[in-house]
């Protein structure tokens, strides 16, 4: 009966482990408007692993939740590049920023 119940609290612990939760802040110093952020947070909490995202449009900050055992800060970066944005130091996907509109662009693209 000890084996087991050792057993079974040895499993919680391990369950528990990999499905850790991260928090991380992302600047989105090339998001301009309510629209961008918008646009941002409903395509990135469709995410696998990701739990919530808010995002601050004066600060240009967003925090994201996330589960690290499904998916990692640099992949949700990847992410938010490929809608056109930059996120911490990964840049705007060039293709994906001229496709934005006209009102969601800042000129040149700043990282």
């Amino acid at each position: 009966m000890k084996k087991i119940f050792i057993g079974i609290v040895l499993l919680m612990i391990t369950y528990s482990c990999s499905n850790s939760n991260a928090s991380a802040e992302i600047k989105l110093e090339s998001m301009v408007c309510g629209s961008c952020s918008s646009k941002i947070k409903q395509e990135i909490s469709q995410l696998d692993g990701v739990v919530k995202i808010e995002i601050d449009d004066n600060k240009k900050l967003g925090v994201v939740k996330y589960k690290t055992a499904i998916i990692d800060l640099k992949s949700i970066e990847n992410a938010i590049s490929e809608l056109g944005y930059s996120a911490n130091k990964t840049e705007a996907n060039p293709v994906a920023y001229e496709a934005l509109a006209s009102c969601c662009k800042i000129g040149t693209l700043v990282n």
